[in-house]
């Protein structure tokens, strides 16, 4: 098992808040369908709240099935798996998505509990691995990732 350096770390963290700004934006984007799945490789396992997809294809079926997002990410954190060079990485984020066109685009009779359109809490956990495909980073620089894991979770 390979021990982590200071420099490790402090690359690792760079990625992460990298990655989640990278995600979160293609995510909410108007072409994410086509988008967010280059973030995942066809062996890549996606849980959402509790319901599985496998790859890119699952992926894209999951994206096409839910309306549209704006993601807000009030905390992420990022822990170096030693092991490789780079490290894969663990990454966490939580934060509030609203899904539709918000409160005001629900009709009026919407009823009060509906969920639709209001913010609700969210926590997201990524296992992220090097991209053997991406072409080499220099001494210092963010590796390339891909998802290789993904648990998605309302929490409120």
């Amino acid at each position: 098992m390979s021990t982590l350096t200071q420099n490790d770390i402090a690359i690792a963290t760079r990625a992460a808040e990298n990655f989640t700004r990278l995600y979160y934006s293609t995510y909410d984007s108007p072409t994410r369908i086509d988008d967010l799945p280059n973030f995942y490789r066809p062996n890549s396992a996606l849980t959402w709240n509790g319901r599985p997809f496998e790859g890119v294809e699952g992926v894209r079926e999951l994206v096409s099935g839910i309306p549209t997002s704006k993601h807000e990410v009030q905390s992420f954190d990022c822990h170096p798996i030693p092991g490789s060079q780079p490290p894969s990485l663990l990454v966490t984020a939580s934060g509030t998505v609203i899904h539709g066109k918000g409160p005001a685009g629900n009709p009026a009779k919407t009823p009060r509990g509906v969920v639709d359109g209001h913010p609700r809490v969210f926590s997201q956990t990524f296992v992220l691995a090097p991209d053997p495909n991406a072409p080499p980073t220099k001494s210092g620089e963010v590796a390339k990732y891909y998802i290789t894991a993904d648990a998605f979770r309302f929490v409120g």
